[in-house]
């Protein structure tokens, strides 16, 4: 078990390494209430890793755009599953708006429509809001 916890963060650091070689990052570091009290992670402005007091989410974010080209607005859609630690699980489709409110910081809030797949088939909506900046 050591063994593999420290391959994971020698690939980390290793990746860590190469991201500040190349003099930009992806990379988005946050905090968030979307599995109740959570911790964000986002690489490359698509994947978005969330896990919390309640859970664990990804989303793939499929789709950005702009309310209009000056303002620092911008929304998203994508695709995405969650588990929770009492064994729920199921889909989800992150529907957001993203506000870059300072360089490198931005706020965003999200509805997530959720197909609860656990026992059977139960339609939920889920949302999220957090702050993550930009490495």
């Amino acid at each position: 078990m050591n063994k593999k916890l420290m391959v994971v963060i020698a690939a980390g650091l290793m990746s860590g390494s190469v991201m500040a070689a190349n003099g930009s990052s992806d990379l988005a570091v946050g905090m968030a209430v979307d599995q109740q009290l959570s911790v964000v992670v986002e690489i490359d402005n698509t994947y978005r890793g969330i896990i919390g007091n309640d859970g664990l989410a990804f989303d793939y974010i499929a789709k950005r755009g702009a309310f209009n080209q000056s303002a620092p607005v911008t929304w998203y859609v994508g695709a995405g599953g969650w588990y929770e630690w009492d064994d729920e699980f199921g889909l989800r489709v992150p529907l957001g708006i993203n506000w870059d409110f300072y360089q490198g910081w931005d706020l965003y809030a999200q509805l997530h429509p959720e197909l609860d797949l656990y026992k059977g088939v139960d339609l939920q909506i889920g949302g999220a809001v957090g702050v993550k900046y930009s490495f």
